[in-house]
């Protein structure tokens, strides 16, 4: 089984959180769509806190509206970084986090971007 070298991307933001009025975590993932990485899923998280170091959780006695989500790309670590740079010109004040991984496309993947 071959491995290539890859990157993941974290990007942590809020449900609640919004770009031109549409759900960040969903602009994210439709802006490396556009990109054509080789994939994107979107976690949420359960309790979290951020910068303002108040907790969200999804506990019924505190139920947050504005629950903790993870955005994940992953791809070659040329296209992550680009990707990268193009996120801190348009959401600057998330953090984010990079990983070295190795990936093994699926043969769907492997058809799709030989096209």
């Amino acid at each position: 089984m071959k491995f290539d070298d890859g990157m993941m991307l974290r990007v942590f933001v809020g449900e609640a959180d919004q770009y031109d009025g549409q759900p960040l975590y969903q602009w994210i993932v439709e802006q490396a769509h556009r990109r054509k990485l080789a994939g994107a899923s979107v976690l949420r998280g359960l309790e979290g806190f951020g910068a303002g170091s108040r907790i969200h959780t999804a506990r019924v006695l505190r139920l947050s509206t504005d629950l903790p989500m993870v955005v994940e790309i992953v791809d070659d670590p040329a296209s992550i970084e680009a990707f990268v740079e193009f996120l801190d010109a348009e959401i600057p004040d998330h953090l984010l986090t990079l990983e070295k991984v190795r990936i093994r496309p699926g043969r769907r993947a492997r058809e799709a971007r030989s096209d």
